[in-house]
């Protein structure tokens, strides 16, 4: 077996995940946020919390805006959708656009962030029942 020196230690990757929280290069954030390999911003979507229901188009433009080809949003423990009328920033952008619960997103995440892919991702933590 070949082993390869990794050659994306600037690439922000998630090293772990919660109901509440995501591990990002094993720092603990708490709440929405966006992600991509040289980014991290935090207090995104504000209004959503965690429910999709409160996702604006606005939420998505900011999202478009990071200058990736393909956005991955986590949706929580399970999959969950948009209306369609939100997508307009992102389909007017030309940005592939995927909807995942949260171990999913953040595993493709992962992949295509450390294969150099200009990948984004999105995590709306789910509000507390």
């Amino acid at each position: 077996m070949k082993l390869y020196l990794d050659s994306h230690t600037n690439t922000h990757v998630v090293t772990g995940y919660g109901d509440d929280h995501v591990m990002i290069d094993k720092e603990r954030y708490e709440g929405n946020l966006l992600l991509t390999a040289s980014r991290i911003v935090t207090g995104w979507a504000p209004a959503a919390g965690g429910d999709l229901a409160g996702l604006t188009e606005a939420d998505l433009a900011a999202a478009a805006g990071l200058g990736a080809q393909i956005l991955i949003v986590g949706t929580g423990r399970r999959q969950r959708f948009p209306p369609p009328q939100l997508l307009r920033p992102l389909i007017e952008a030309r940005i592939g656009f995927e909807f995942m619960d949260f171990a999913a997103a953040c595993r493709t995440y992962n992949i295509l962030a450390g294969e150099g892919r200009a990948v984004a991702l999105a995590l709306l933590h789910e509000r507390a029942a």
